[in-house]
């Protein structure tokens, strides 16, 4: 077989996942999707953030991440129990990775602490969004809201 063959099948096939990867990014921002960096490994070295889209799906805000080519969202965050445990502006080695004049915010779940504590950063306008998402449960499922 010939190199440029190879070569050039394997150019076309690289190509074929990065268009992929746009439409899927396309797609997602274009039905409600806000862009969200995410980070589950929480320490002081500001590595470990991932960038993606979020989007609303009642009482679930699901994360697809923009390099992957899963059909389905990497991660799930549920309202239920879900709370603020801290918000800070992102520190100078994180701001590179994340969405422009972007908050952190430190989540926890207060039922069992079952769920991982996770950070998510947000520009204004996706945060004023998410904390309205978040504070507009149903009656008596948010106790420190009721």
């Amino acid at each position: 077989m010939d190199l440029s063959v190879v070569l050039g099948a394997l150019l076309g096939v690289i190509a074929l996942v990065l268009a992929a990867l746009v439409v899927r990014r396309l797609r997602l921002l274009r039905s409600g999707g806000v862009h969200v960096a995410l980070r589950t490994r929480l320490d002081d070295s500001g590595k470990g953030w991932k960038l993606g889209v979020g989007r609303y799906h009642g009482d679930e805000f699901a994360w697809f991440r923009v390099l992957s080519l899963r059909r389905g969202p990497d991660r799930v965050i549920r309202r239920h129990g879900l709370e603020i445990a801290h918000r800070r502006e992102p520190a100078a080695p994180e701001a590179y990775n994340m969405p422009v004049d972007a908050r952190v915010l430190r989540f926890r779940y207060r039922t069992n602490g079952d769920g991982p504590e996770l950070e998510i950063a947000m520009g204004p306008g996706a945060l004023t969004g998410f904390l309205s998402w978040l504070e507009s449960a149903p009656p008596g499922r948010l106790p420190w809201a009721s």
